[in-house]
């Protein structure tokens, strides 16, 4: 293993080249494009063997790949934005394919107004196409995740595409430290792809994306697309244990920092985490009982085991970096209030909007969603559920 300074789309580039897939299919968008670039150049300079298929937008991208891993080929695409929503329509044709692509997704807001910066509005559009959806906080992150997607996607229990997110522009084009593996530590991990059912096996013919409509079997279809993100629990688990044991850096559904007396949680994904766990150490050196969880793995929600987590907590605070319209709060919100429904006694939670189209989180605000949840622990009336930060007012 070396050590490295790199961007975290260089990072992911990398992770891409050491597994060296078949076929990659990509369209250049900020800030995903130095993916699509390095990787390019890495095809051009012979360092991979890969088929590069530079297509003219993201619905291609997708539809290429499609056809690409239905034709039994190892396929990898990248994309954000504008992009992420042009493929909308292919990515669930991909899901439901049950085709095991894996496609880092530079998480980036959506317009409009035009804007080309960091929020998760992107991905959490898509938190329902059928794809896992595996997020990262940085770089190092970012590159495990990449790496660990191929043996997640093309699990005999799962046979699901992948996606893996970091932060746009926050963590995309900021150089930071990487550990990195070898070409062959990462090409055992990974090991070779099956195909499951290749349409260009002529001595077993299959026929795919068949109509499955007027009494056919799309219900069930959709039944066992969702038996197999269940199924995909367990295996995010597995594999991430198993990279823990090569790496020294293990992986499960999320993180925790100082919950385990803590009466106010605060939950984050993304590269924020990083924010509010330096906040989190300055308000304990205070006396405050505060705590954070990071949420990697949004799709499939670990709803038992984040429940678990919490249940000490008095008052969580969930911040979200999209905002879902006319919803009770953001996507992360929603998903850990239902989750925690059930928990005896259940905790006051409050969702924290933030960082839309790339708008700044300053240690201020952080403070400032401790203090309105300390009132709510000492039984002071809060009046809202959803709260927004460094927003300006007028």
């Amino acid at each position: 293993m070396s050590r490295k300074a790199m961007t975290g789309n260089g990072a992911i580039a990398l992770a891409l080249k050491q597994v060296d897939p078949d076929v990659m299919s990509a369209y250049p968008i900020t800030p995903q494009t130095e993916i699509a670039q390095n990787y390019a150049q890495f095809v051009a300079d012979g360092a991979v063997k890969t088929e590069y298929i530079a297509v003219e937008s993201e619905h291609s991208a997708m539809s290429a790949a499609i056809g690409s891993c239905a034709a039994g080929a190892r396929t990898i695409t990248a994309t954000s934005s504008q992009g992420f929503a042009l493929m909308w329509e292919m990515l669930f044709i991909a899901a439901s394919l049950r085709l095991p692509i894996t496609m880092p997704v530079i998480t980036r807001a959506l317009s409009g107004p035009i804007n080309i910066h960091c929020d998760h509005s992107d991905s959490m559009g898509g938190r329902d196409c059928g794809w896992i959806q595996l997020y990262g906080e940085d770089a190092q992150e970012g590159y495990d995740n990449a790496i660990q997607a191929f043996r997640i996607a093309e699990h005999a229990d799962v046979r699901l595409p992948v996606m893996t997110m970091i932060d746009g522009f926050i963590i995309s084009g900021a150089i930071g430290p990487l550990e990195v593996l070898q070409d062959a530590q990462v090409k055992q991990f990974v090991g070779e792809f099956e195909p499951l059912h290749p349409l260009l096996d002529v001595a077993n013919p299959v026929t795919v994306g068949a109509f499955d409509s007027l009494g056919g079997w799309y219900f069930e279809h959709k039944v066992t697309q969702n038996q197999a993100m269940a199924r995909a629990m367990q295996v995010i688990e597995d594999v991430g244990r198993e990279y823990g044991e090569l790496t020294g850096r293990p992986y499960s559904h999320f993180k925790t920092h100082m919950i385990e007396d803590a009466e106010i949680v605060l939950v984050a994904i993304g590269s924020a985490a990083g924010n509010v766990k330096t906040m989190v150490d300055k308000l304990r050196a205070q006396g405050k009982k505060v705590g954070l969880l990071k949420v990697r793995t949004f799709r499939p929600f670990p709803t038992e085991q984040i429940r678990a987590a919490l249940s000490g907590a008095r008052v969580i605070g969930v911040m979200d970096r999209s905002d879902s319209f006319g919803a009770q709060g953001g996507p992360l919100f929603t998903e850990i209030r239902s989750a925690m429904f059930e928990a005896e006694p259940r905790p006051q939670i409050f969702n924290f909007i933030y960082g839309l189209g790339g708008r700044d989180l300053f240690p201020d605000d952080i403070e400032g969603a401790v203090a309105l949840l300390e009132k709510a622990a000492a039984g002071e009336e809060v009046a809202q559920t959803r709260h927004y930060l460094n927003v300006r007012e007028g």
